[in-house]
């Protein structure tokens, strides 16, 4: 008799650093160079986070190359610790033509896990891409 192996969900089902059953795009730990000088972590550092895995979210969505074209909210709701670990999430929200928009929330994981703050989201559009970094469209679902 063959064992079925679990899916990553199943496996991850009593992570206490799951958040409300949703599985990260991106999980990241920033380290002593993303530090600013109030002791936080740098906005510019959690943004690039964010576009990370908001473009993976629209790549595999348009199915090919995409580009940020906008960032039309982005709010920094509380500081990033230094050895918080970040969990990124992000879904597609809306698709057009040849953009979509993709909602992103990060979620700092404190005290080993033991606490979870949101700490920023936001909501930025992208463009799919042809082979000449052109606008395409985007196949419906």
């Amino acid at each position: 008799m063959t064992e079925t192996k679990p899916t990553i969900a199943e496996r991850m089902a009593d992570d206490p650093i799951i958040d409300d059953g949703r599985i990260p795009i991106l999980r990241v730990v920033p380290g002593p160079s993303d530090i600013n000088a109030n002791g936080h972590i740098f906005g510019g550092w959690v943004l690039s986070q964010m576009d990370i895995a908001a473009g993976i979210v629209a790549s595999r969505r348009a199915d090919g190359a995409v580009a940020t074209v906008a960032i039309e909210r982005m709010e920094f709701l509380a500081p990033i610790n230094l050895r918080d670990l970040i969990s990124v999430f992000a879904h597609v929200e809306k698709v057009g033509r040849t953009s979509m928009k993709v909602r992103i929330e990060v979620i700092a994981h404190r005290d080993r896990g033991k606490t979870q703050v949101k700490v920023t989201e936001g909501l930025f559009t992208f463009v799919a891409l042809d082979d000449d970094h052109r606008p395409r469209a985007i196949a419906p679902l």
